[in-house]
């Protein structure tokens, strides 16, 4: 989970460095298309990670008393990522507005 918010925070300052956003519509925009292209990368390896954590969470054989308690906080972790991917850009955008001047708002 922690990744995947610093690897969006990177790419927002980096987009924000760039464009340097100056309106609330701007601030927005920049928000949206960076998100708009980590969301893919972060979003294929909580699912790969995901989807590789079923087998050992369904498993019924030997070890799995010790297996499953194991993976339940690792798949918790990860879909705990998936919320962090939102609200990264969210919490972002709503620092950014805040730095604004108040008559640039618009």
């Amino acid at each position: 989970a922690t990744d995947d918010g610093v690897i969006m925070s990177t790419y927002l300052d980096q987009s924000f460095a760039a464009q340097r956003p100056t309106t609330r519509e701007a601030i927005r925009e920049a928000v949206l298309a960076a998100g708009a292209r980590r969301i893919r990368p972060c979003l294929m390896t909580t699912a790969t990670t995901l989807l590789a954590l079923l087998p050992v969470l369904t498993s019924s054989g030997r070890g799995s008393d010790v297996m499953v308690p194991m993976a339940v906080p690792s798949f918790g972790g990860m879909a705990v990522a998936l919320i962090s991917v939102f609200v990264v850009p969210t919490v972002y955008c709503a620092m950014q507005e805040r730095r604004l001047p108040r008559d640039t708002v618009a």
